[in-house]
């Protein structure tokens, strides 16, 4: 028999009502919007021009698959920062008629980039390697998380790469380059000490959607911001005499290794007509003294170039890739990389028919 007391008593049901944003909220919301438009007017204020993608590991993954989509014979630049910031995409697909591809990674070997391309089957193309000698006889890969993401990017990356390309043109502030931390970190407040003076690298540079990369402007009318650029480039250089035998040992052994790994790619390339192009880009300053201490060119250069096979353009060697201004020891002014990319294009196109005709091609 059913219990009187369930079968008459009904379950209060409680509403609590939906919370209105109310003053307080909406002041918050206005205080929010003053103080981001605020941030983004000072960040303006600084030269910094909206318009700009990230130079993020999403960003180089996606330039990759442009291989794997039936852009396998394109003409690829890969190295680091100067082949990003001396050659000019506009300028080259203008000449060309095609897009090139940039896959360079600045502070970053590109011998992984090109072991890749060599077995990559898709790749029928020319590739570009800039061969900066500090970075690429040591291996060095700082960026080697843009080359993982292409191998291993994971469909919640993929959408976040997609989501932050539409906030990444219209805000200026939108780079890690302006986080609050890094700002307050790089105050002009005295060394404690006991304490060092070793300051990140600073803003160089603007990228596009493509990947193409022109110098912010700033180096070349800021004295001082030139300045900080060039200190930070030659902070804690010391000549390879000076340095621990260990170090030299390794670095001899990773310049041997180094040669070995782009002799291998080379070849891979060549037996399916690929090919590619080694480049060393112009460097002035420290970078005159640095680079042929590090990796001497008789030893490092020639012996790649020798090795390979490949036809090899030093800037040394070339008037076309001579006589341009680099404010900062090591990349182009955007201006000069304009009048660079279209000399550098006819100096490769002569070379290339000059090898072809003596019967050298792959």
């Amino acid at each position: 028999m059913p219990s009187s007391t369930s079968s008459s008593r009904a379950e209060a049901v409680y509403q609590r009502p939906l919370a209105s944003l109310g003053r307080s909220g909406w002041l918050a919301l206005v205080v929010a919007i003053v103080l981001v438009s605020a941030f983004e007017a000072w960040v303006r204020s600084q030269g910094v021009p909206p318009g700009a993608y990230l130079n993020s590991a999403g960003s180089w993954a996606e330039q990759r698959r442009r291989i794997d989509q039936g852009e396998g014979d394109a003409w690829v630049f890969t190295g680091s920062s100067r082949v990003k910031f001396d050659v000019q995409l506009p300028v080259w697909e203008r000449l060309d008629g095609k897009p090139p591809i940039m896959l360079a990674l600045e502070g970053t070997s590109p011998t992984r980039v090109l072991e890749g391309l060599a077995e990559d089957e898709d790749f029928t193309g020319k590739v570009i390697v800039g061969v900066a000698p500090g970075l690429f006889f040591s291996g060095y890969e700082g960026q080697r998380k843009s080359i993982d993401r292409y191998e291993q990017e994971s469909p919640s990356q993929w959408l976040g790469h997609r989501l932050s390309l539409f906030i990444e043109p219209l805000l200026s502030f939108y780079d890690q380059e302006f986080a609050i931390s890094r700002i307050l970190g790089r105050l002009d407040l005295p060394i404690r000490e006991g304490m060092e003076w070793d300051p990140e690298v600073r803003l160089l540079a603007f990228q596009d959607r493509q990947r193409n990369t022109r110098m912010w402007d700033r180096l070349e009318y800021d004295a001082d911001y030139r300045e900080l650029a060039r200190r930070i480039w030659a902070q804690g250089w010391k000549p390879f005499a000076e340095r621990e035998p260990e170090w030299q040992e390794r670095a001899l052994e990773n310049r041997g290794k180094q040669i070995d790994r782009a002799v291998a790619a080379v070849e891979k390339l060549h037996e399916r007509g690929a090919e590619a192009i080694f480049v060393t880009m112009p460097y002035d300053g420290h970078y005159a003294v640095s680079e042929p201490d590090r990796a001497p060119r008789e030893l490092a250069w020639d012996v790649l170039i020798e090795r390979t096979g490949a036809l090899g353009l030093h800037f040394e060697d070339h008037e076309e890739m001579q006589g341009y201004y680099l404010p900062e020891w090591s990349h182009m002014s955007a201006t000069e990389a304009d009048r660079f990319t279209e000399a550098f294009y006819g100096l490769v196109q002569r070379k290339l028919a000059e090898r072809e005709a003596q019967g050298e091609t792959p």
